[in-house]
């Protein structure tokens, strides 16, 4: 199906399951513990044998020696893999370094060896008898010291620096000005279910219980790498434990798995211990960002520059820190650009919300330095730089854009006019109190994505499609949206996802996979319906399906007499024309939150956290929510406690546990609240949804930093906003 025009009225906007808070139709194998997760693949492969991955234990340089005598001869061992023995090893697209190396070091914890035995605690227990020799070579693992002599990165053949109008004029005559920078550091997506990957042949065809959010990328980079036939590779993955991007392409179990178990002859299971996911696989980098802004006295933005810097092994690429700033606010005069140096550091890669959670995080805090310099509230500044059009393409109007009505909504929500413009002027007992607000903004993408419906002769609905799910909620949104184009009850459809045998889905990741993966199967069900409809020999465009039958006129059948003995099958794909290139697809947020910073100690807790999202048609408000308040609880970690720790003379990461790599606990969130405005946008799709997972982080950290300095009056540009930050310069206590 092309959906090249804007949506008209269709069979979704019946609201008849879509749109409803059902509650997740798998949440019932989650809290049973009957939900087939990779490593648990019990009921799928027999009698495994075990992997465990041997990292470097240098960041740079060379193996001059490996001796393995020991470990091969230790109880249990089955085989040992290493690059080596392996023969030669492809890289996959998605991959910047090798996920087997060796000689060559890349990274601290690169995989160099795998050791497959009978148990775990065996292959553990051998991996600790390898001697392996290293010539270290110098490292560059300092991104401040890097990014000095760091190029200007450009994308796709794009022009590494992007200018409209004069920026250097406009802001040097401005009566009123920002220029400050801001520091994001390394973060670890830390997601509660780790890598993990199960895999068997047949022959030379290999079968991968693994945990992925996009499956056929992946597949596609299994083959490269092993340097096999696509169709020789099947990756299934019906449930994952959390990605956040950490998953969007394989890792080193995926391919260690297949040679341990082609080396072994057997099943091999093969899991990540977590210091070994915290440097061996994919991590978001950190950044330095400079943002001028420059205005009249009126508080309109006549200049607007965000340059950022972040780091990445050779051949990656950079945090897109600056990509909101391109969108988000006018000004006739603008500059971004992004350098990229290069650090020897585990790969730096997606992590959710790309770009804008880090990039917000900086941009938010200076609008509102820049509205204290104005003396303007900062809802009032934000509002007065609103724009309805691309800031550098005015002639492309966004196709929703209700900025200003999450801010306002919020603020009456929340009691913004309780605040006090002057920082650090309300206190509960010793507690300083204040306010922050923060724009939210994500951008909506188009993505193809193919679904197969059948349905069988007693009337149930079966959808299949690779489409992941990683606690977001894809089984019920799918099933919602089949049970409405079918007419049937969410307990007649059937949904198969995760399986690299089923047609391609856009996958789980970007914030896309929602609209895209239900707008695929709105096409397949679509075709379906005009199959059912042609085999009774109704007008297809003249039909009803509703309460398990078809109509047309006074004519009704059920499902189950046109499906037959046989049942009825279609399959098809949403594909997209130009209305993305037409009109700018977003989505925006107000972010709310109401701190206390301790005044003794510089303790801060969070009180009251508020999220106003305008993201398209919400496809089920109760799994909605449940993504933005774990984005706001996310952003409340990158606020106050996130952050790897950079051994810089040896070049990894210090706190690569859950021990030392603080995120936020219960103790930590307060009540969260969420509301979604009315809003469908019929150029997204036949849904008129778009996507809300990264919405709710983006701009969550600087509402808390400016939250913080409402309260206590002390200003802190380096993330995260710790107490030794600020304690020493907290008012005095009478």
């Amino acid at each position: 199906m092309k959906f090249d025009t804007p949506a008209g009225q269709n069979p979704i906007d019946q609201l008849k399951h879509v749109g409803k808070p059902i509650d997740r139709i798998d949440g019932k194998f989650k809290t049973t513990g009957t939900a087939p997760y990779a490593y648990e693949r019990h009921d799928v492969v027999a009698n495994p044998a075990y992997g465990y991955v041997v990292g470097a234990a240098v960041a740079k340089g060379r193996i001059s020696r490996i001796d393995m005598a020991a470990a091969k001869a230790a109880p249990g061992v089955l085989t040992i893999v290493t690059a080596e023995s392996a023969g030669p090893l492809g890289k996959g697209n998605f991959n910047t370094a090798k996920l087997l190396g060796g000689p060559e070091i890349d990274h601290y914890h690169q995989a160099i060896a795998l050791v497959v035995a009978e148990t775990f605690e065996q292959a553990r227990a051998a991996a600790a008898l390898i001697v392996i020799d290293y010539a270290r070579t110098a490292g560059r693992f300092d991104l401040a010291k890097e990014l000095k002599g760091a190029p200007l990165h450009s994308e796709k053949g794009k022009p590494p620096v992007t200018k409209i109008g004069d920026f250097d004029a406009a802001f040097g005559t401005a009566p009123v000005k920002l220029d400050a920078t801001y520091t994001t550091p390394d973060h670890s997506h830390a997601m509660m279910e780790p890598h993990a990957t199960t895999a068997k042949w047949d022959g030379d065809k290999v079968t991968l219980y693994t945990s992925n959010q996009m499956i056929a990328w992946s597949k596609g980079d299994v083959a490269k790498t092993l340097g096999i036939p696509k169709d020789n590779v099947r990756l299934v993955s019906p449930y994952v434990g959390g990605g956040f991007g950490g998953k969007l392409f394989i890792r080193a179990d995926v391919i260690l798995a297949a040679l341990g178990a082609k080396a072994a002859g057997r099943p091999v299971k093969v899991t990540l211990t977590r210091p070994m996911m915290f440097n061996n696989t994919t991590h978001r980098p950190a950044t330095i960002q400079r943002i001028r802004i420059g205005a009249g006295r009126d508080g309109k933005i006549t200049a607007i520059a965000h340059e950022s810097g972040s780091g990445d092994l050779p051949g990656g690429g950079p945090e897109t820190a600056v990509s909101q700033t391109r969108l988000l606010y006018a000004g006739a005069n603008r500059l971004t650009s992004m350098r990229l140096a290069v650090v020897d550091l585990p790969e730096g890669n997606a992590m959710r919300a790309p770009g804008e959670a880090p990039g917000l995080m900086a941009l938010e805090i200076a609008m509102d330095e820049m509205a204290e310099k104005l003396g303007m509230d900062p809802i009032a500044f934000r509002v007065a730089n609103d724009t309805q059009v691309d800031p550098e393409k005015p002639e492309r109007r966004f196709s929703q854009r209700q900025l200003v009505q999450c801010l306002e909504q919020g603020a009456d929500r929340f009691g913004w006019k309780q605040r006090s413009a002057k920082p650090a002027q309300r206190r509960d007992g010793q507690w300083l109190v204040g306010m922050g607000v923060a724009a939210g903004f994500r951008n909506s993408m188009a993505m193809k994505s193919a679904a197969r419906v059948a349905l069988d002769k007693k009337g149930i609905v079966t959808v299949s499609t690779d489409m992941t799910d990683i606690g977001t909620g894809t089984y019920t949104i799918i099933a919602q949206t089949a049970a409405e184009m079918m007419g049937v009850d969410i307990d007649k459809v059937v949904v198969q996802l995760g399986d690299s045998d089923h047609p391609v889905s856009a996958g789980s990741g970007g914030q896309w996979g929602a609209n895209n993966s239900t707008a695929g199967v709105y096409a397949a069900c679509v075709k379906l319906r005009e199959a059912i409809a042609q085999k009774l020999g109704f007008n297809s465009a003249d039909v009803t399906f509703a309460d398990g039958k078809v109509r047309s006129g006074n004519r009704s059948f059920a499902l189950t007499e046109a499906a037959g003995d046989a049942g009825l099958v279609a399959e098809d794909a949403i594909e997209y024309g130009d209305l993305g290139k037409t009109y700018q697809q977003s989505t925006f947020a107000g972010h709310f939150v109401e701190a206390a910073v301790h005044s003794l100690t510089g303790e801060v807790r969070i009180r009251r956290m508020l999220a106003v999202c305008a993201a398209g048609r919400i496809l089920n408000p109760k799994s909605a929510r449940s993504q933005v308040i774990g984005a706001m609880t996310m952003g409340a970690g990158a606020a106050l406690m996130e952050d790897l720790a950079v051994d810089t003379r040896f070049g990894f990461f210090v706190n690569h546990d859950l021990a030392g790599y603080e995120v936020p606990v219960h103790a930590d969130i307060p009540h969260q609240e969420v509301m979604f405005l009315d809003e469908v946008d019929p150029t997204s799709s036949p849904m008129k949804a778009k996507g809300v997972g990264e919405l709710g982080l983006c701009g969550v950290g600087a509402a808390i930093a400016n939250a913080i300095y409402n309260a206590s009056g002390v200003r802190v540009r380096e993330y995260p906003v710790t107490l030794d930050k600020h304690l020493a310069h907290l008012p005095p206590v009478a």
